[in-house]
């Protein structure tokens, strides 16, 4: 019996340092994770601007101005398609399916959001167009997808897209035989939908209510 005390503490000390050990291996690989999750958070930033830059994977451009020279005698037919990712309440489609547009003629289409939920809901919309390798030849100049979307309950609202199609996909002998372009959108939910602010008027209205 009387040896039973130092084991205890002999115990005591190993245990305590295994715990010592356990937290240390936690730590760090806690710090590994974060330091990964913050390296794809700033990936995406990157790899938007990229695409955006090159049209890689069939990304739209951001025109900052509208064509110089009058639209081209060809034409080319657009459709649009609309898609909404699991978890997000809404009702999204486009009010044309399909359009003949001149090459270089400026264009304003819609597509109409319904939020079905009985509570405020938020998205974003990702977008692209088929086939991808005309990515780079197909300008946009006004997008809700630039934007979040946040939508009240039951709130339907209709969403403008201006675009053309650069004249300078006609030079390009590899687009000769090219007959349709499809523009594409998928809306993804976005956590914690920001409250909208509310304008001065309604405010006081609410103090005297």
């Amino acid at each position: 019996m009387a040896n039973q005390g130092p084991q205890q503490g002999e115990g005591a000390k190993v245990t305590r340092r295994t715990l010592t050990r356990d937290a240390l291996v936690a730590s760090i690989c806690g710090g590994v994770v974060a330091l990964m999750v913050g390296a794809s958070y700033a990936a995406v930033p990157f790899y938007n601007w990229f695409c955006r830059a090159t049209g890689f994977n069939g990304t739209t451009q951001v025109a900052t101005s509208v064509p110089s020279d009058a639209p081209l005698a060809r034409t080319i037919a657009v459709s649009f398609d609309s898609n909404v990712a699991p978890g997000l309440p809404w009702k999204f489609e486009p009010e044309q399916s399909e359009i003949e547009v001149n090459i270089g003629q400026v264009v304003t289409v819609f597509y109409t959001v319904t939020n079905q939920a009985a509570r405020t809901t938020a998205g974003q919309a990702a977008y692209n167009v088929a086939p991808l390798t005309v990515g780079s030849y197909f300008q946009k100049i006004n997008c809700f997808c630039f934007t979040e979307q946040t939508m009240a309950p039951g709130e339907k609202r209709e969403m403008p897209v201006v675009f053309y199609v650069d004249p300078a996909l006609a030079k390009d002998s590899e687009n000769d035989t090219l007959k349709t372009i499809t523009l594409s959108y998928t809306f993804f939910p976005v956590r914690d939908a920001a409250p909208k602010p509310v304008a001065a008027g309604e405010a006081e209205q609410r103090k005297g209510g």
